[in-house]
C-alpha cells in the first residue's frame, strides 16, 4: 500500500518534545509566562554590536552613522598599527575603544529611555572599562607578546617581529635581545632591551685591537668603548652584539671598568632573543643598514 503524505496530517512529536514540555511546566512555576520584557535590541543586534565597532547604530536603524563609525574603526585600527608605539597610536587605540563601547551603549538606549542621566554615565563607563580590561587591552598584550612589539631606540621606535625561537642568524643580521639589570657601585646598567647588528656568530674568533675589530681575520669599524686590547671566541648558541642602550656611571668611572661590563654584556646567548626588527615598517625604513 503506497504511503500518502498530506500537508494536513499533523507531524509526528520529537525526540526533545518531553523535555520542552517539562520547561513549559517549570516556566509557569516560576511565573516566567508572566515576565515580559520591554521592547528593545534583538539578540542578533547585541552579538552584532559586541563583535563589531558601530554596528550598534547600524542595527537601530541608524545605517549611514553605523557604516561611518565602522569606516572610523578601521581607520584607527590602521592607524593603530601604522603609529604603534608612538602617542598617536595609543590615542587611535583609545578612540577605537571609545567608538565600540558607545556603540553598544546606543544598542541598549531603549531599555535606558526612563533612566536618569547619571545611571547612562555610569553604564557607559562600566561598558567601556569591561572593553578596556576583557578585549581590548588583553588582545593589544597578546599582539606584544606573540607577534611584533614596539621598542623606543635614541628616540625612535622600532617595530620588532617577535619569535618564540632563535632563527638561523647570520653576521650583520639586525636582532633585538632582552637585557638584565646590573649594577657594581660603579657602572649601573639599565634592565631593558638591545637591538643592534650581529658582529660574531658561534665559533668566530675576534680580536680587538686599538684601531679595529677583527672577525675570523676580516677587519671592521670599531665601536664605541670596545677593548683595544684580546681575544675571545664566541660560544655556541651565542653572538656577539656590541650594546648600544643607557649606560650611568657613579663617580669617575674608569674606562678600562666601562669596557668589561660592555664586553660582558656584548655576549648575547639564544636565551636572550626577542625578535628581529622590521626592515621596513609600511613606508618607514627601520635599519640604517
Amino acid at each position: 500500500m503506497a504511503k500518502v503524505s498530506s500537508p494536513y496530517y499533523p507531524p509526528r512529536a520529537r525526540w526533545y518534545g518531553p523535555l520542552l514540555g517539562v520547561g513549559e511546566v517549570f516556566r509557569r512555576r516560576l511565573a516566567l509566562d508572566r515576565f515580559r520584557l520591554p521592547p528593545g535590541p534583538s539578540l542578533g543586534g547585541v552579538l552584532g554590536s559586541l563583535l563589531l565597532p558601530g554596528y550598534g547604530f547600524y542595527s537601530r536603524g541608524f545605517r549611514l552613522a553605523g557604516i561611518m563609525a565602522f569606516g572610523a574603526s578601521l581607520f584607527l585600527l590602521l592607524l593603530f598599527f601604522v603609529a604603534i608605539g608612538y602617542p598617536l597610536g595609543n590615542m587611535a587605540f583609545g578612540l577605537l575603544l571609545s567608538i565600540h563601547a558607545t556603540s553598544v551603549v546606543f544598542v541598549f538606549e531603549p531599555w535606558l529611555a526612563g533612566a536618569r542621566f547619571r545611571t547612562r554615565i555610569l553604564l557607559t563607563l562600566c561598558l567601556l572599562f569591561a572593553f578596556w580590561g576583557l578585549i581590548y587591552m588583553p588582545a593589544r598584550n597578546w599582539l606584544e607578546t606573540k607577534w611584533l612589539a614596539p621598542l623606543s631606540v635614541n628616540g625612535t621606535v622600532v617595530v620588532v617581529q617577535k619569535s618564540s625561537q632563535a632563527p638561523r642568524v647570520k653576521r650583520n643580521d639586525w636582532i633585538a635581545y632582552s637585557l638584565p639589570g646590573s649594577s657594581d657601585h660603579t657602572v649601573y646598567v639599565r634592565s631593558g632591551f638591545g637591538l643592534g647588528p650581529v658582529l660574531a656568530v658561534a665559533g668566530d674568533r675576534v680580536r680587538f685591537t686599538a684601531t679595529a675589530l677583527e672577525v675570523n681575520g676580516v677587519s671592521q669599524p670599531r665601536l664605541d668603548n670596545m677593548p683595544e686590547t684580546g681575544e675571545l671566541v664566541v660560544p655556541e648558541k651565542h653572538w656577539l652584539v656590541w650594546p648600544d642602550f643607557g649606560i650611568g656611571g657613579h663617580g669617575n668611572v674608569a674606562g678600562a671598568v666601562l669596557t668589561a661590563t660592555l664586553l660582558q654584556m656584548a655576549t648575547i646567548s639564544e636565551d636572550q632573543f626577542v625578535g628581529k626588527p622590521f626592515k621596513r615598517w609600511f613606508w618607514r625604513r627601520q635599519l640604517s643598514s
